[in-house]
């Protein structure tokens, strides 16, 4: 088959990623490590031995710390993380983590389905064997938490997923059964994503008996389909896979590991001697079925993961109902591989199919066949004679040539069986080079996760420098949940981005609120020159075509092409453009192309201003962008402004460091203020010869003074005679009222709606003073807001950062390189967005990247920072249990924490601090009850520990049945905090000891 034709890739799923915990490996790519090496991940519990009882059997596949969760993550209080089925836990965090893997972790993913199973794992009989150590803890509670119902709608809930939850459960072959309803939903189009796997997760390890003839092998190691095997060995295990069709994976982007043709799943009925008995009646023609969804001839197949158990009855059915299916060999190039995990991990009960299914798809991607662990010599009750099936007992390439196609099987106790045939995927489409640095952004919910994902990132692009970065720019932009705590690197590739990540370069946020509030600023003339934005104009379309427009629609006024002064081509054009950009008549409306092609630009990134202010000709783009002016208008209208002021006398402006108070007193009759820009920051203006022979005088007794380029006294006396003309054209176009606040540098406060639409503003805006320093200290009066500087050079941000009220810790982003730095334009632009970004503001990743020519790329997911939530085996298994050791090759990467205090202390009277009132303490002890954190402080909020509306509820029972007064949950949300709680029941006369009388620390009600 040819990917190319549509009609056929309509039927077809695509595997796009997957993420799973396993014996001896915390991850997908541990896992297949351990697979290619030929490891064994069973582990040997010497203390799981009984000399009394020589058939218990002392092995397992530990899965390594299966009780640490990052509770706070997925807004889960440590009392309700406490109570939940560690498979559960699992099952989320997998799903999580494959979902961002997948390059679809963000908020805006398709819709997703979620088809996932768990089995039982005694995980509720362990907690309900404490109930009377958990005060706030009810069945109905309790089953929420550790019924396999809730598996797939608790991770609905929790990633927010809106397509089918379905939770499966048909014994061994429910994660299997579970990717094939998950295929019929995406083909069916009941979703556009789906998630599919299970867990069989046991915290508490149990005894193991060999029975001769039974499931358990009696030394510890499942050797399918060998002569040798006698059973196989008990695991645990969890999986998780994303699937897509196969047109939209390719279509988006995604990175197809491999490609599912079909599916199917049956049960055997009364064709078997038992229920639990396997048949190869049923077996064969699931096999069939599959291969016929699939559009296959079964000789087309080269390796089938069997369910191979290693057990005496099911591994010869297993292979006579292959046979069976498969038909003849005849016409075979090659026998067809069969293998099992079973070999290297255990049996994961309800995971093994989704375990079986995730080697497959390694496997046909990477054209390599694991070994099937302690394989010798076939099984003398197999026929494999007849067959085309061969066992690998060793690692080896794909055995045949084409196009690699495998099977999964998986079978069910109970004889409900599933069958998957995969393909390899279709070549990747490589992304097209991109010559322009790249912004990377990663995130946590804690400072030090957003640290940790820095670092992990650093290492994965460090393990890789061949690494498409702009592939990895838009998987982390647009694929993953962007977090309060953020950094984030410019880089042009790899190991740039290695040295930004691990060193000083690597931005940091402080912690970003939700929408930022971005108040934008324009700059004056001053900061021009030839060749600003020439990488902007070259690579960014939305900024050509704005910048076109500008550029057009002056062309007539000018004379001259604002591109050509621009973006000049010879040097000879250079020097002539350097003399034309110099004067006022082209440089006004050069500086405003540049800010209005800027601000257009943001606004296709999503990055809008919620305010704008200008500096004196600044302020023509600010009420551009505030909707006061149209395009066309305000560029004309600047074009105009600069001929006129270009007809006045010749005049001057200074830069002074003094306060207005001190300045006025030294100014000759023919110079003025000019503008204000800061308590000790002042412009003055005026005739040329006279500011120069004013500032070589302050020189001279040690003031200060700087003469700026700028070669018209704006703001002086000497632009009167213009006045009546301006007005003029003003009077002549349309003015609206600004669409956002319009902050005036004339007044330095904000503007009224009809101000900034009357031509008398703007003509006091062309004669007054510029008051820039008072339109500081107006910002400056709301401490969120983020000052952006819009346009050439960044004069206003260094005049926001000299500002007394500026503390160090507010925003003030500039976007463009200073002239004289040899800096990207691109680089310099791309670090302000991702300062924005970093602040809280909301960046249309989308549009920033060009999409079509993106891929999704694995790095590394988000760093959980967990910690044990794990309730003790109940009593009676207590005594034989012991802890569970590390999975062999697996480090500890996490600190262990200590057991919640819902457990280790539950029960026992909390007694207030001695510097808190009883009624509070009373108040905090329950918090601590019902929330599992043993250090609470009076003003936590219920929902920022995990609380909810249960909690709530328990909450205001408790404080009823305590104290004898009213109390609703309504009362308890308000309230939020316990110091709140606790002034509410003392306005309602709640009182301390029993019965409401006031009483000692010792009477304080407690849970």
């Amino acid at each position: 088959m040819t990917y190319d034709q549509q009609e056929a890739q309509e039927h077809l799923v695509a595997v796009v990623a997957m993420a799973g915990r396993f014996p001896g490996a915390p991850d997908v790519e541990r896992f297949w490590e351990n697979l290619c090496a030929g490891r064994e991940s069973i582990s040997v519990l010497p203390d799981r031995a009984d000399p009394a009882h020589p058939d218990y059997v002392p092995a397992y596949g530990v899965l390594e710390r299966p009780g640490e969760f990052d509770a706070p993550y997925f807004g889960l209080s440590a009392h309700d993380a406490l109570i939940t089925d560690p498979q559960q836990r699992l099952l989320l965090e997998c799903a999580h983590e494959a979902l961002e893997r997948a390059g679809h972790g963000g908020e805006h993913r398709p819709v997703t389905g979620v088809f996932v199973g768990a089995g039982n794992n005694g995980y509720a009989e362990a907690v309900r064997a404490r109930i009377d150590e958990l005060p706030f803890l009810d069945e109905w509670q309790l089953r929420q938490a550790t019924a396999p119902d809730f598996v797939s709608t608790r991770i609905a809930y929790h990633l927010d997923l809106t397509g089918p939850a379905l939770t499966v459960q048909t014994a061994c072959s429910t994660s299997l059964v579970a990717v094939h309803l998950a295929v019929r939903a995406l083909l069916n189009g009941e979703c556009d994503l789906a998630l599919a796997g299970g867990a069989s997760v046991v915290p508490h390890l149990p005894r193991l008996r060999y029975t001769p003839g039974g499931i358990v092998a009696a030394d510890g190691h499942c050797r399918a389909f060998d002569a040798d095997s006698d059973g196989t060995v008990a695991a645990s295990a969890v999986g998780v896979v994303v699937l897509r069709p196969l047109p939209d994976a390719l279509a988006d982007g995604d990175h197809v590991h491999a490609v599912i043709r079909g599916s199917a799943v049956n049960n055997d009925g009364r064709h078997k001697a038992g229920f639990t008995a396997p048949s190869v009646v049923g077996q064969a023609e699931v096999i069939r079925l599959a291969h016929e969804a699939a559009g296959i001839d079964p000789n087309e197949v080269g390796y089938v993961e069997a369910h191979g158990t290693g057990t005496a009855l099911g591994d010869p059915i297993e292979v006579a109902a292959l046979s069976q299916a498969f038909g003849p060999a005849t016409g075979r190039t090659g026998p067809c591989v069969l293998g099992s995990v079973k070999s290297n991990i255990g049996h994961a009960d309800s995971a093994a199919g989704v375990v079986s299914f995730i080697k497959a798809v390694l496997s046909v991607e990477h054209g390599v066949v694991p070994a099937t662990l302690h394989y010798r010599s076939p099984n003398p009750t197999i026929d494999f004679s007849s067959a085309a099936f061969e066992v690998n007992g060793h690692t080896r390439a794909w055995p045949t040539e084409g196009t690699r196609i495998a099977g999964v099987n998986a079978l069910g106790v109970g004889g409900t069986n599933a069958h998957v045939v995969l393909e390899q995927a279709p070549p990747a489409v490589p992304s097209e080079p991109v010559g322009r640095p790249q912004l990377l952004v990663v995130s946590g919910r804690t400072p030090q996760a957003a640290d940790t994902a820095a670092g992990r990132l650093a290492d994965h692009l460090a393990a890789r420098p061949e690494t498409h970065l702009a592939d990895t720019a838009w998987t982390l932009q647009t694929g993953r949940a962007h977090h309060t705590y953020r950094r984030f690197v410019v880089a042009d590739d790899a190991p740039e981005a290695v040295s930004a990540l691990r060193g000083a370069r690597r931005a940091t946020g402080p912690g970003a609120p939700s929408d930022a509030e971005l108040v934008f600023l324009f700059p004056g003339q001053g900061g021009q020159h030839v060749g600003m934005t020439t990488e902007l104009y070259a690579d960014e379309p939305e900024f050509r075509r704005h910048m076109d427009e500008v550029a057009e629609a002056v062309t007539g006024s000018l004379g001259l092409d604002l591109r050509e002064v621009l973006y000049p081509g010879t040097e000879t054009e250079r020097l002539a453009a350097t003399g034309q950009l110099a004067t006022i008549a082209v440089g006004q409306p050069a500086v405003f192309a540049v800010q209005y092609a800027t601000t257009a630009l943001l606004s296709s990134w999503g990055l809008r201003p919620s305010a704008v202010t200008g500096h004196s000709l600044g302020a023509y783009a600010a009420a551009c962008a505030a909707g006061t002016f149209s395009l066309v208008d305000a560029a004309r209208l600047v074009a105009e402004r600069g001929r006129l002021l270009g007809t006045v006398p010749a005049g001057a402006m200074a830069a002074v460091r003094l306060p207005e108070e001190d300045v006025l007193p030294l100014l000759p009759d023919d110079i003025t203020i000019g503008a204000v820009n800061g308590p000790g920051q002042c412009t003055v203006t005026g005739p040329a010869a006279s500011v120069a022979r004013w500032a070589e005088e302050l020189t001279r007794r040690g003031v200060e003074v700087r003469v700026l380029r700028i070669a018209t006294a704006g703001h002086s006396p000497l632009v009167e005679p213009i006045a009546r003309r301006f007005a003029e054209a003003v009077e002549a176009v349309p003015r609206e009222q600004p669409g956002v606040p319009f902050l005036s540098d004339t007044t330095g406060s904000w503007a009224g709606s009809d101000d900034v639409r009357s031509a008398e503003y703007w003509v006091r805006h062309l004669r007054r003073p510029v008051r820039f320093g008072q339109a500081l200290d107006t910002l400056f009066g709301t401490p969120d807001r983020v000052l952006v500087e819009v346009g050439p050079g960044r004069t206003l941000a260094t005049l926001a950062r000299q500002h007394p009220n500026y503390d160090g810790k507010q925003a003030v982003v500039h976007l463009a390189p200073h002239p004289a730095e040899d800096t990207s334009q691109t680089a310099t632009l791309l670090a302000g967005v991702g300062e924005l970004w970093a602040r809280g503001a909301r960046v249309d990743f989308a549009a920033l990247q060009d999409s079509r020519s993106r891929r999704r790329v694995a790095l590394p997911t988000y760093p959980f920072e967990r910690r044990d939530h794990l309730v003790p085996a109940p009593p009676e298994a207590g005594a034989a249990a012991a802890p569970t050791p590390p999975a062999p090759g697996v480090p500890r990467t996490a600190p262990t924490a200590p057991v919640p205090q819902a457990v280790a202390g539950a029960g026992a009277s909390i007694t207030p601090a001695t510097d808190r009132p009883p009624l509070l303490g009373a108040v905090l002890g329950a918090f601590t009850q019902a929330l599992g954190y043993p250090d609470i402080d009076p003003h936590d909020g219920l929902f920022d520990l995990g609380g909810d509306s249960l909690t709530a509820m328990k909450l205001a029972a408790w404080a009823a049945a305590s104290f004898h007064v009213t109390v609703k949950a309504a009362d308890v949300l308000r309230s939020q905090t316990p110091a709140a709680l606790a002034a509410l029941l003392d306005e309602h006369g709640a009182r301390t000891g029993s019965a409401g009388s006031a009483g000692s620390a010792e009477e304080v009600p407690t849970p």
